[in-house]
């Protein structure tokens, strides 16, 4: 986690393709190549520094490492047929247990994930990383993975052709506390951070060879048409699709979870 006020350096040019990060694949076991990755994009993304409207930073692939590895390790053997895809942490889901939208009752009841997370130094008061051990339920969290475990009960049955991950490993928050979204960050710190995240992505579907790639949200269908549409001619190109993002401030979401995501993930051909 980082507080300082530096300006973030600049990333590569914009627009420029993100290749996958092949470099230091350890061969055909992707969950392995994964953690990797995943500790690559940590490095890179170390770069950045709170500029307003940001305060505070949170990098839970530092911090919930292990966490992170163990579900890595356990549910990202490759291919999948499906690759669902989130903006970035909530303060209450991967921000506490290094999972996508982990919610901390679905990742210790469902997922198995039960330990891996050392809170760090520097934390906004309003906003503690408390780990395992954390009571406040992510409503987003809690929405999607029952939309998961309802379509299949077994988490190993539903990883098999399935795989849940962030565009946005960090956690932003203002000096209130208040969620930062990505797309609301400075220009130069945007710049560094779609470059890193783009590479990353490219590297997830080059290890996990979707067919679907499935925006939760319209922030990170669009961030899957941009990479995707800078990596025509690779050997795989997953269909891009979208469903709405279970966040309780959206009212469609309120009004219309679960029964919106599944017409939409059935009218994509994507489940019966």
């Amino acid at each position: 986690m980082s507080r300082s006020k530096q300006p973030a350096r600049p990333g590569s040019q914009r627009g420029a393709k993100p290749a996958a990060d092949t470099s230091t694949l350890p061969g055909p076991d992707s969950a392995e190549a994964l953690c990797l990755a995943a500790d690559e994009l940590s490095r890179q993304l170390r770069r950045l520094r709170p500029t307003a409207p940001v305060s505070f930073i949170y990098h839970p692939l530092d911090y919930a490492r292990e966490a992170h590895h163990q579900y890595l390790r356990r549910f990202g053997r490759g291919p999948k047929k499906v690759l669902f895809l989130g903006m970035n942490p909530g303060p209450f889901g991967m921000g506490q247990t290094g999972v996508p939208f982990g919610e901390v009752a679905a990742v210790t009841a469902w997922l198995g994930i039960r330990s891996g997370v050392t809170p760090p130094g520097d934390q906004h008061p309003k906003r503690p990383i408390e780990g395992f051990d954390c009571r406040r339920s992510e409503v987003s969290g809690r929405r999607l993975w029952s939309l998961f475990r309802d379509h299949q009960p077994d988490p190993d049955r539903f990883f098999a052709d399935h795989f849940v991950a962030n565009y946005c490993p960090l956690l932003f928050l203002n000096e209130r506390g208040a969620n930062v979204t990505p797309d609301k960050l400075p220009r130069q710190a945007r710049d560094l951070l779609e470059h890193a995240c783009d590479r990353h992505l490219a590297t997830l579907v080059h290890l996990l060879q979707p067919d679907h790639l499935v925006g939760v949200g319209e922030f990170a269908r669009r961030c899957a048409e941009r990479v995707i549409a800078s990596t025509r001619g690779a050997a795989t190109t997953p269909a891009i699709h979208g469903i709405i993002h279970p966040s309780p401030a959206s009212p469609v979401a309120n009004r219309e979870w679960p029964a919106r995501p599944v017409r939409q993930l059935q009218d994509a051909g994507i489940w019966p």
